[in-house]
């Protein structure tokens, strides 16, 4: 019997992400809007083999043949009018409590396959960085084109591929700010309900000065509307710390409630400091429209 928890994100579903994002992106750059596009054409990167997802004319077949097709090796470009984008995302193990069979992270991984899909679409570098406990632990994948390498990214946040640890420093901002190489696009997608979560907003916002820091906030008030219990007192388990908590029948009902005033307070406090939050439901039908605005805004930014 299979133990591999199940997919956060599917493959028919990143599909159908995939057909939304191309039939939204071409509504966009059919029509009147500024040039994205700017240099003498694009600059050669290097070579890596082959993954999964990337086109033949992407092959470099005079490399391949030296190594016998196995594997087949792949030239990667740099467009100079493109931006990297980077997701940093929470891989806390509370992300993947929830009810109704919707865990968090699975609005935090379709966020991130509708943000790897559109870079794909204008063919930017997409990478991530994953962290957990507050930004106690964190890991990355470097930025890449193709989308090979957002499956790559979304495998990765599943816990299937290994991942480039980084090392924390004292500071939040420098430990991000020093995995950038160049000016990048940086969603920051979390429930941000960590203890220490403003503080942390903070340290993300002094990026903001040299790359484009956006949070995507994922609405996780849902995760705490519970039924009714019939039991005066409830004992409650932290998956994280390990502690356990005795609470009322009282607080257990104004969870929910309790969750949506803190996320509320923490987007006024983003918005205090220049920081554009994105507030997303676990909903599909709900968040790619709004994901897909997003996109397109911060396609503006750059032209």
């Amino acid at each position: 019997m299979s133990t591999q928890a199940p997919d956060l994100v599917d493959f028919a579903e990143i599909t159908e992400i995939e057909l939304r994002v191309l039939r939204r992106m071409k509504e966009y750059t059919l029509g009147d809007h500024g040039s994205v596009f700017h240099g003498t054409g694009v600059d050669f990167v290097g070579l890596r083999d082959w993954q999964a997802g990337d086109r033949m004319s992407s092959i470099d077949w005079p490399q391949s043949t030296l190594t016998n097709f196995t594997p087949m090796v792949i030239r990667e470009y740099e467009q100079p009018g493109t931006a990297p984008i980077v997701v940093v995302a929470d891989q806390s193990p509370s992300t993947r409590c929830g009810t109704t069979g919707t865990p968090i992270a699975a609005g935090v991984a379709r966020a991130m396959a509708t943000i790897g899909l559109s870079a794909v679409y204008f063919q930017d570098m997409f990478g991530i960085i994953t962290f957990d406990k507050g930004f106690a632990r964190m890991a990355a994948l470097r930025p890449r084109v193709g989308r090979g390498h957002v499956i790559h990214c979304l495998d990765a946040y599943q816990g299937r591929v290994g991942m480039e640890e980084v090392k924390t420093g004292q500071r939040l901002a420098t430990t991000i700010g020093g995995h950038l190489r160049r000016t990048t696009l940086l969603p920051v997608i979390s429930d941000f309900l960590f203890e220490d979560a403003a503080e942390r907003i903070a340290e993300i916002a002094e990026l903001n000065s040299v790359h484009d820091v956006v949070l995507v906030m994922i609405d996780s008030a849902f995760a705490f509307d519970l039924p009714d219990v019939s039991a005066g007192w409830v004992s409650a388990f932290d998956v994280e710390t390990g502690e356990t908590r005795l609470m009322s029948r009282r607080e257990l009902r104004n969870l929910s409630a309790r969750v949506r005033a803190w996320q509320d307070d923490l987007e006024r406090q983003a918005h205090d400091r220049d920081i554009d939050v994105l507030r997303l439901d676990v909903d599909p039908e709900r968040s790619l429209p709004a994901l897909l605005e997003f996109v397109m805004v911060r396609r503006l930014r750059k032209s």
